[in-house]
């Protein structure tokens, strides 16, 4: 993934699109951050942690549309909208709702989970399996309901 940050980056400084450039190089600090993170404890950084930033990066840019939307900053809105394309574009394509149930279903019965308690073995499995392509806020919420029913 690094290196597609590397060469998206020389594309976009090649074509000018500097929104592009400024969102590619924000992905690359962040990386840099979570690397000397990850060397403190040493470790290194794997794709599904960069997956994992980037998701983070677009949920933080998704609730500050909604603070610039409610604000009536537009112009603000707008730049983290973009931002938000720029980012998702790093992302492999998200599942369906139904293909998270699924999942979701197939997890339960993997881990034996019948109690609200093995939660986190489910939601594990889950990130393990579908890192970067599901919301595990949302399927955190499916996975509780269906475990407390």
């Amino acid at each position: 993934m690094r290196e597609q940050f590397t060469n998206e980056l020389k594309t976009a400084m090649k074509a000018g699109d500097k929104r592009r450039v400024e969102t590619i190089r924000m992905i690359t600090a962040g990386l840099k951050d979570k690397d000397i993170e990850a060397r403190g404890q040493g470790k290194t950084i794997s794709d599904e942690d960069i997956l994992g930033l980037l998701q983070k990066m677009v949920k933080s840019r998704q609730e500050s549309v909604e603070i610039y939307d409610k604000a009536g900053r537009v112009d603000l809105a707008t730049q983290e909208r973009e931002e938000i394309e720029i980012i998702q574009s790093f992302l492999p394509q998200q599942m369906s709702d139904a293909e998270v149930d699924a999942a979701i279903a197939e997890a339960i019965a993997e881990a034996g989970a019948t109690s609200i308690k093995e939660m986190g073995k489910v939601v594990g499995l889950l990130k393990g399996k579908y890192a970067g392509r599901m919301d595990f806020g949302k399927a955190s919420a499916v996975v509780k309901a269906k475990l407390g029913a």
